[in-house]
Parts: C-alpha cells; structure tokens; sequence
C-alpha cells in the first residue's frame, strides 16, 4: 500500500528546494535532506537515479520499499517538514527491516525523530 497522496513530494521544484537549501545527513543506504515547509503539513519524497538501476521496475520496487519503511515513523515526525530520501547504491539487494532500522537511525541523527516507534518486522 502507497503513502497516502498528501504526504507525498511530488513537484521537482520541491525536491530541488530541499535538497538545495535543506540540511542533509547520510548513511551507507541512504541521504536524508530536510527542509522546513510553510504548509505545515509532513511530506515525503524519494529518489532513486538510474544510477542505481537502468530498470524502472526495479527503481519502482526500491521506492516501494522505502515508502513501507518510512510508513511507521509517519505519526511520530513532527509535521512542517518536506523530506527526501535519496537512494545509494548499496540500496540494491537490502531486505526491508534493515532499511527501516537505517532509516530510523537517519531521523534520530536529523532529530526529527526522539524515540523508536515498536515496528515489528517479517524476516
């Protein structure tokens, strides 16, 4: 299931904006940029080049997987934020619980995130 509509970046001069003038933090698998918004509402973009994969689907796959692992960190990430997280090229064979423990340790670093929320995972 997709992040639900509002919660999405979807204009590239969005995606631009943060990751020009937002801060930025980084991990073996990913870069958070992050940037304050006037819309007061949270919202959630991803990149993934074709760096990465010349494949769409497998692009496709990887933004899936980000959007269910950024999913249980939605409620507790205060709102008046865009962010953009930016697929690396370690990302490609990366089972979900380990992106969702990176992604974690990414808000916590940005400090948009104060405690774990209990996600439980199927290995």
């Amino acid at each position: 299931m997709a992040l639900n509509r509002a919660v999405r970046l979807r204009k590239n001069s969005d995606f631009q904006r943060v990751r020009q003038q937002g801060s930025s933090t980084s991990s073996r698998l990913l870069i958070l940029a992050w940037k304050a918004n006037d819309q007061a509402a949270l919202r959630v973009g991803f990149v993934v080049s074709k760096r990465i994969s010349k494949r769409a689907v497998r692009r496709n796959h990887i933004k899936r997987l980000l959007a269910e692992a950024v999913r249980p960190y939605i409620a507790d990430i205060p709102s008046g934020f865009d962010l953009v997280f930016s697929a690396r090229n370690q990302i490609v064979d990366i089972r979900l619980p380990v992106l969702i423990q990176d992604i974690s340790t990414l808000l916590r670093r940005a400090r948009l995130l104060e405690h774990a929320p209990k996600v439980e995972t199927k290995s």
